[in-house]
């Protein structure tokens, strides 16, 4: 077997996955003179040759289910099909998920939200669950990641405004940002006059001429701030950190104490790659499947996982839509994310989440289509071939109808459970991800709750709701499979990213949140990146773990 090493020697660290977590962990260490390796499953980049930007590969799909595939992959996104063995039958699906330099941030719709101070204390906030397996605190409070919240928005140039709920916190201003169009300016109005506080929404934007948001597909317009732009191409190319994409991450070798190197597969060869730290940063559904297969007679249960918590505790935000049809209709130029409301966040000693802008929905052909798969796995194969036979007239329908709306979306908070998990790898299924996931009472009680609030709220606005949060193949935002704590008898990680079993082991992607928080986790990972860069710097390059 190849062995991939730096100059002979062994990298300083090696990260898999180039997201929002590795992406941003690996620009710090870079910077700072750390021989760094992204090894990335995807490839697809802005500017690279059979890259799909601007559009979704739904749009194109034929019958061939290869080339499917392979329209996915040049879109940046994740190609091969989950498990969800929740009902106790198979149910496959794709989820919607980045895979490439970038990771999700490359679809993202650009908000960048820090949790509140109350996040990083979760079981004060849901006091009435009594079941979930909530901590009491994040193993770190929000003042020690306040410094890395305001150097990731400045990283990734956040503009927009703060919200107005936060005000005694004296966050200092955040890039301008173009005003309110007339639709999302009429809607904030209304909320004030409601007593609520809305505001702009902060995005990692560059607002160029003619941008159009660029939600759920890969931007070609150098507008979106994603991690892959602002972190990986820059490591590359001014601090001499390598890439090797199209690089499938098999397992981990590891003796009681250490890592000792990772076994890939890139076009078509195994390669073994030598390094002195290693982090996963592949998405809390990879992360954990890539742990439990890695088994050996030293982890029989899975590396990492003496706690036996590795893959547990899997949480998805819970995200409905609501399609508000104004008197004035909104521009298609630009329709993006542009209006926040945290008003519902904390409510009367309940903890529900935000109201967000979602931007323009997927074209009616891609929406169809997925209501078609809906209909054939939930309902019956005959009732999803029949619609089938509808479908190219209900496309149109829904483009001209949704060309009339502004979309709305809350952002509900999900609480840990250690039966909402990821599975071990099924070997017959090819290593492909398996999931169980299930809704406890109190969980569709906040659901419910959301939604009368939002009723309420839109009362006199004509609007549908498009309900989504029950869904399990909406899988939103998903974290918390490997938990950050100081007990390593219940968390995976410490305070640190590091794991407990592993002393030259780190996670830092979403999969060590101890909670969910009620908005956009993309910030915190950044920010918690930064932290981690830094307490990793002052270790020095080829200290600690040898």
């Amino acid at each position: 077997m190849e062995e991939c090493t730096a100059d002979g020697d062994s990298w300083d660290i090696a990260i898999v996955g180039a997201g929002m977590g590795g992406g941003t962990l690996g620009h710090a260490l870079a910077r700072a003179g750390w021989r760094v390796l992204f090894c990335e499953m995807g490839h697809a980049r802005p500017g690279m040759a059979g890259t799909l930007c601007d559009v979704y590969p739904e749009q194109r799909f034929g019958r061939d289910p290869d080339e499917r595939k392979a329209l996915l992959r040049a879109a940046g996104r994740f190609e091969r099909p989950l498990i969800d063995e929740s009902t106790g039958r198979k149910m496959p699906f794709v989820p919607f998920i980045g895979s490439a330099p970038g990771g999700s941030s490359a679809l993202y719709g650009m908000v960048l939200e820090r949790f509140s101070a109350a996040d990083f204390e979760p079981g004060a906030c849901h006091r009435g669950a009594v079941d979930a397996n909530l901590p009491d605190r994040w193993p770190f409070d929000y003042a020690a990641l306040a410094p890395y919240y305001e150097e990731a928005e400045r990283l990734y140039r956040v503009r927009g405004e703060r919200d107005p709920l936060r005000a005694e916190e004296s966050l200092p201003p955040l890039g301008q940002a173009p005003a309110l169009r007339e639709p999302a300016r009429a809607l904030a109005e209304r909320l004030v006059g409601l007593g609520l506080h809305p505001y702009r929404l902060p995005l990692a934007c560059e607002f160029v001429d003619g941008c159009r948001g660029c939600q759920g597909y890969l931007c070609g317009s150098s507008c979106k701030n994603d991690s892959a732009r602002i972190c990986v191409e820059p490591a590359i190319a001014e601090h001499r950190a390598s890439l090797l994409d199209d690089c499938e991450v098999i397992e981990l070798e590891a003796d009681r104490e250490r890592v000792t190197g990772m076994v890939c597969r890139r076009q078509g060869k195994l390669l073994r790659v030598k390094a002195r730290r290693f982090v996963l940063a592949a998405g809390a559904l990879a992360t954990p499947s890539l742990l439990l297969r890695s088994r050996s007679a030293d982890w029989p249960e899975g590396l990492a996982n003496r706690s036996g918590l590795v893959g547990r505790n899997l949480m998805r935000h819970f995200v409905d839509l609501y399609a508000v049809f104004p008197k004035q209709r909104p521009s298609r130029e630009w329709n993006a994310k542009e209006l926040g409301c945290n008003d519902y966040y904390h409510r009367q000693g309940e903890k529900l989440g935000s109201i967000q802008s979602f931007g323009h929905l997927p074209p009616g052909s891609v929406i169809a289509e997925d209501l078609k798969r809906d209909l054939h796995q939930k309902v019956h194969p005959a009732a999803g071939a029949l619609f089938g036979l509808v479908k190219p007239l209900v496309a149109p329908f829904l483009d001209q109808m949704f060309a009339r709306a502004m979309i709305l979306a809350t952002i509900i908070e999900d609480l840990p459970y250690g039966d909402n998990r990821v599975l071990e790898p099924d070997e017959s299924e090819a290593h492909a991800i398996r999931i169980s996931y299930r809704l406890r009472a109190s969980e569709q009680q906040r659901i419910q709750t959301m939604r009368s609030t939002m009723k309420s709220v839109l009362a006199g606005y004509r609007h549908l709701v498009i309900k989504q949060a029950e869904n399990n193949q909406r899988i939103a935002h998903a974290c918390g499979t490997c938990r950050a704590g100081m007990d390593p008898r219940t968390s995976v990680v410490d305070a640190s990213n590091r794991t407990h079993d592993l002393e030259n082991l780190y996670i830092v992607d979403a999969s060590f949140f101890p909670s969910s928080g009620g908005t956009n986790p993309a910030l915190t990972i950044a920010a918690n990146a930064l932290r981690v860069a830094k307490q990793l710097s002052e270790q020095g390059a080829k200290g600690g773990a040898q």
